[in-house]
């Protein structure tokens, strides 16, 4: 089976620091991957990267068969980012209906578009507020609405549950779930264990090198450990092996 996305020897640096070193990577279409590593470890950078939105130092990657950055496939992502890219001065439902016409969503499906992503993550009686007035929390949810407006055939999402409650996040993958079910290729950033645990797949990142990947099962069965946590630890001992052998 070709993977979906393919990232062959990518590194990157900002003005000569090395943020990422060799990683090869491939993802499977439908499934739900996790970038689990503490920050500073390149997560951001190698997601920017698969969206397009960074051009790598070294290193190719394809995209449903396109290399990146590719215009055509930009439009099929849905992208969260750490930072939510809104418009505080505008309601929330004036800002889902400026990206819809952004993601170039047909007039007469704009409205249904944009009362479905916002039932997603629990927002529709906050739609007329202007997001000024939104929590920090919210407005996460309301930039997670924004990436699934268009339903991507890829999601990228860095840290997607960061400050939001129990009770939403679980709701938020659960929905997660569905568009896996449905065909959606997902990937997520994380340094929450929990998190990572629900990923199908993981690769572990550590100073810009991916140490290791599999299922967080085959991480701790390799690395005989009981927890995600521990074999993050056992492999990042190795990590510094690796690093030095350059």
């Amino acid at each position: 089976m070709s993977a979906f996305i393919e990232m062959n020897n990518i590194a990157h640096s900002y003005n000569k620091e090395s943020v990422l070193k060799e990683v090869d990577l491939s993802i499977p279409e439908g499934q739900l991957f996790g970038l689990l590593g503490p920050s500073g470890s390149g997560k951001t950078t190698l997601v920017k990267i698969m969206i397009g939105l960074l051009t790598p130092t070294n290193g190719i990657i394809h995209i449903d068969n396109q290399q990146m950055p590719s215009f055509k496939q930009m439009q099929e992502i849905g992208y969260m980012a750490q930072s939510d890219a809104l418009y505080s001065e505008l309601t929330a439902r004036e800002n889902l209906y400026f990206f819809a016409s952004i993601y170039k969503i047909p007039k007469k499906q704009q409205k249904e578009r944009v009362t479905e992503a916002a039932k997603i993550v629990d927002l529709q009686d906050h739609l007329d507020k202007t997001l000024e007035k939104y929590s920090g929390g919210m407005k996460r949810r309301m930039s997670l609405a924004v990436a699934l407006l268009h339903q991507p055939n890829l999601l990228i999402l860095d840290e997607p549950t960061v400050g939001i409650d129990p009770v939403l996040r679980a709701s938020i993958w659960e929905e997660l779930r569905n568009m896996q079910k449905q065909g959606t290729t997902i990937i997520i950033t994380t340094h929450v264990m929990d998190e990572a645990e629900k990923c199908d797949n993981l690769a572990l990142l550590r100073d810009g090198y991916v140490i290791a990947q599999g299922s967080s099962q085959q991480l701790k069965s390799k690395s005989n450990t009981d927890t995600l946590e521990e074999a993050f630890l056992q492999y990042g001992g190795a990590a510094h092996a690796h690093s030095s052998n350059h």
